[in-house]
């Protein structure tokens, strides 16, 4: 008997390591995805952001039996459908849709406590609230406090996969330079092919000094051993290219473009792109620019703020 476990293959890319389908070739699964446009919409507020992620959420209940499963975003792309949710929650409204959700994270700082005050997960639950997590089906985070991070990532993907498909996954955009951009926390350069499910990134001290200032002006209330603890993070776990490429459907949500002002270049090059049909090509563009990745994917909703497509402050 196989096990879950022989099933996903290790390799190691400039320090990233990945886990990845043994039983797909990445270059032949590459080549058989085919390109599409992004044809976003413009919406008026976060608030109108969240309402409509929160109905994608809702047609995926009406068009399926049984349990649903959905990978949720971090950061601000996330928080407007977060905070909907909680308050929701707090009434039996949504109830019916609640108990069948089986929610998972996408990312997560590593190695560090999970009660730390920097960790994703916090903010999770400072948004969606005590009555949320009562009622909702399961939820299930990337276990940064494993001792050793590789098993317990692959026992993420294992549970993730026993659930499987996922039936939404909500994304955001990160920026990087050169207008490139990361989904989740698949980075330029960091070796990612179209069969990885699952990676550990190397964390650099910028990035770790953008989340620590992002969450202490998002009111963490923290002490000095968390902050201390966070600053020796060494990786972040993310799912990979296979995870949202097999995913049923990818909600996208970008709403900071005047605190992330680089958004606005990244976005633009990812809807211009000329995606490569040359296999090679193709896979030094995704490996230079990972927010390309969704373009392969034939079910996108991108749901952007105006300020994203204007110079405004």
């Amino acid at each position: 008997m196989t096990t879950a476990t022989e099933k996903i293959s290790r390799r190691v890319v400039a320090n990233n390591i990945w886990f990845s389908d043994a039983a797909t070739n990445a270059r032949e699964q590459l080549a058989r995805l085919a390109v599409h446009g992004i044809n976003y919409e413009a919406l008026e507020s976060e608030e109108a952001i969240g309402r409509a992620m929160l109905d994608e959420i809702e047609t995926a209940a009406r068009e399926k039996e049984g349990d649903l499963t959905v990978v949720i975003v971090g950061g601000r792309g996330g928080q407007a459908l977060h905070r909907l949710l909680g308050e929701k929650a707090m009434t039996n409204e949504i109830d019916h849709l609640l108990n069948r959700l089986n929610i998972f994270t996408q990312d997560a700082l590593a190695p560090i406590e999970m009660d730390n005050a920097f960790s994703f997960v916090r903010d999770f639950e400072r948004l969606l609230g005590k009555a949320f997590f009562a009622k909702v089906k399961s939820f299930t985070s990337m276990q940064t406090d494993a001792q050793d991070l590789e098993s317990g990532l692959i026992t993420y993907v294992e549970t993730l996969e026993s659930r499987s498909p996922i039936d939404i996954f909500f994304l955001g955009l990160g920026p990087e330079a050169n207008a490139a951009s990361h989904l989740a926390y698949i980075r330029p350069g960091s070796g990612a092919t179209a069969t990885d499910i699952a990676g550990m990134i190397p964390i650099s001290p910028n990035i770790l000094e953008h989340h620590i200032t992002k969450f202490k002006a998002g009111g963490a209330i923290f002490n000095e051993a968390d902050e201390a603890e966070c600053r020796n993070a060494t990786h972040i776990l993310t799912l990979g290219p296979a995870a949202i490429l097999n995913a049923k459907r990818i909600v996208q949500s970008i709403v900071d473009a005047d605190t992330a002002p680089a958004k606005r270049s990244s976005f633009q090059r990812l809807i211009e792109a000329e995606i490569s049909g040359d296999q090679e090509t193709r896979a030094r563009q995704l490996d230079e620019n990972p927010g390309l990745w969704v373009r392969l994917h034939d079910s996108v909703r991108s749901l952007i703020l105006p300020n994203l497509l204007t110079d405004s402050k």
